[in-house]
């Protein structure tokens, strides 16, 4: 799957970013990742140390920010998502026909990336990641990851 990610990201204009997932920490040792069949609880230790990236101290947030992003992250455990996800980033990325049809049955479905998952947490909690607008379903890890610097 992580080689797919790569090609998809490279297809998006991210070019071949070492970059495949994200997920957002929810404490306790636990981070809430998005899955094909269902958002999940992970712990942390699932994951090499030397693999993961931390927006600490890259993203100021408040504590009622925090707390906020973590009840959201909580309350999308379970949803999935599909190829369909991908295909609305692809379709936005090229500008093509059906994007709007894409974007509104992703959204509908509830279906997120986990890119996705992660921005629509913050912007659940009032946090934009992006000042550009975007819609987080075109959030790609990568996306994320050139936050942190």
């Amino acid at each position: 799957m992580g080689a797919l990610i790569h090609v998809g990201q490279w297809l998006n204009g991210d070019g071949f970013a070492d970059v495949e997932h994200a997920f957002v920490l929810v404490g306790d040792d636990e981070v809430v990742e998005a899955e094909p069949r269902g958002a999940r609880l992970t712990p942390v230790s699932a994951y090499a140390a030397s693999q993961l990236r931390w927006s600490t101290g890259h993203i100021e947030l408040t504590s009622d920010q925090r707390a906020a992003i973590v009840t959201a992250a909580r309350g999308y455990l379970g949803v999935p998502y599909s190829f369909l996800d991908y295909a609305a980033l692809a379709a936005h990325r090229f500008r093509l026909p059906g994007t709007g049809f894409l974007k509104g049955y992703v959204a509908d479905t509830r279906h997120q990336i986990c890119s996705q998952l992660v921005d629509q947490c913050y912007q659940d909690a009032g946090v934009h990641l992006f000042r550009d607008g975007r819609w987080p379903g075109y959030v790609t890890p990568a996306d994320l990851n050139g936050l942190l610097g």
